[in-house]
């Protein structure tokens, strides 16, 4: 189909809930798309952070192709040998915890907050969660959203939520009482303008936790799956929670989410307390374990270390060149670069050069290539960003375009 017929059949079918690109996608392999006229982009920002191992990884089509020939879904009437597996090799590359499994983020979320509640029982009922924080669009993960424009039109919100300033111990101390049941916070906000949590914080609501009965839930949905060099960014500052939501580049592309929670919380989430139809199915899990065994095998922990090291020093040198860039953050290949003015029009200048990058409150630009990014691809990526900011900025006059 041409482009036009394409963006046709959406107006006339489709619902109008995303603000799109006039653009048909129809490849993708590793860290370049290809649009349906057969012009090729540059992926910086690979399926809002999903395809962490690049677009159509070899081994995730493998594991795909050879699942779906044996068994696409299975009820979770019956155990499926892929589920157990990959719950598995979680478990083992985090904290020890068992794994319930659904289809997205913003359901690990749900099911996050609901054995937390469950589980410290009917007395404890409040969650605090951070401003500028992000997790998900369904009612309760909204809710858990400290951010108003997202409750516009859905008032009232789930009760029994405390919202505190990110990374502010004063604040969070404040607020926290024998009633709250648990807090749900990322180790590096995502959406919120890729924010590092401080190793004092996540330890401060550690402590907190224990010391009221409450939970410590980490919303790993975008730091997670090896993002930030480590398996889980939690694990770069040391602090381990009770539960973990995953989800994004878990599957490697196919739509899976997941909570890991320590065994003694988990007991809670029994038979007739949640469930997800989905959850857990043999084509999911396959391609969460090929993801795993990507990530292993090609050693992309290390090459994300050394590669988001290699980011932050040309970003560095554009911050140099250029006053507007403000401040480089974040940690592996989850960097944001912090602008004095909107960056959306560098986004649009970008994508019409051929890369794509993303910004995130305005004034953010999020630079989250695949694991698998090589130096050569970085390097066009930078000298695009570097060209477009020299149309705009050259001089730092802020008149250019």
């Amino acid at each position: 189909m041409e482009t036009k017929q394409t963006l046709e059949q959406f107006e006339q079918f489709v619902i109008a809930n995303y603000g799109r690109l006039p653009f048909v996608i129809n490849k993708g392999q590793g860290s370049r798309i290809w649009d349906a006229d057969g012009k090729e982009y540059l992926d910086m920002f690979p399926g809002w952070a999903v395809s962490g191992i690049g677009h159509c990884h070899p081994k995730v089509v493998e594991a795909i192709r050879r699942q779906a020939g044996e068994l696409i879904h299975m009820d979770n009437t019956f155990y499926n040998e892929p589920q157990g597996q990959l719950a598995q090799m979680l478990s083992e590359r985090s904290f020890g915890g068992k794994c319930f499994f659904c289809n997205s983020g913003a359901e690990a979320v749900e099911a996050a907050l609901k054995l937390a509640r469950r589980h410290t029982g009917k007395e404890k009922y409040k969650i605090i969660s951070a401003e500028g924080g992000f997790h998900g669009r369904t009612m309760g993960a909204i809710t858990a959203t400290a951010q108003p424009k997202y409750h516009q039109g859905f008032l009232p919100l789930v009760p029994g939520f405390v919202y505190v300033p990110f990374n502010d111990v004063a604040a969070l101390e404040a607020v926290f009482d024998d009633e709250v049941a648990a807090v749900i916070v990322e180790p590096i906000q995502g959406e919120g303008g890729i924010k590092v949590a401080s190793q004092e914080y996540l330890q401060r609501i550690r402590d907190l936790c224990d010391e009221h009965g409450a939970l410590a839930i980490w919303d790993e949905v975008q730091s997670g799956m090896g993002r930030t060099g480590k398996w889980f960014g939690y694990q770069n500052m040391g602090v381990e929670p009770d539960i973990m939501t995953l989800a994004k580049a878990l599957g490697g592309g196919v739509a899976i989410g997941a909570i890991a929670a320590r065994p003694e919380v988990a007991a809670s989430l029994v038979p007739g307390t949640h469930a997800s139809t989905f959850g857990g199915n043999p084509l999911a899990c396959a391609a969460g374990i090929a993801t795993i065994e990507a990530i292993e095998q090609e050693n992309l922990l290390e090459n994300t270390l050394e590669m988001g090291q290699y980011v932050r020093e040309k970003l560095g040198q554009l911050q140099q060149k250029y006053p507007v860039i403000e401040e480089v953050r974040g940690v592996g290949l989850m960097l944001g670069i912090q602008l004095g003015q909107a960056g959306a029009e560098i986004v649009s200048r970008c994508w019409e050069k051929g890369l794509r990058i993303n910004c995130t409150q305005e004034t953010v630009l999020r630079f989250m290539p695949a694991m698998n990014v090589t130096r050569e691809l970085i390097d066009r990526a930078i000298g695009i960003m570097d060209e477009t900011f020299g149309e705009k900025y050259a001089g730092d006059n802020g008149n250019g375009f």
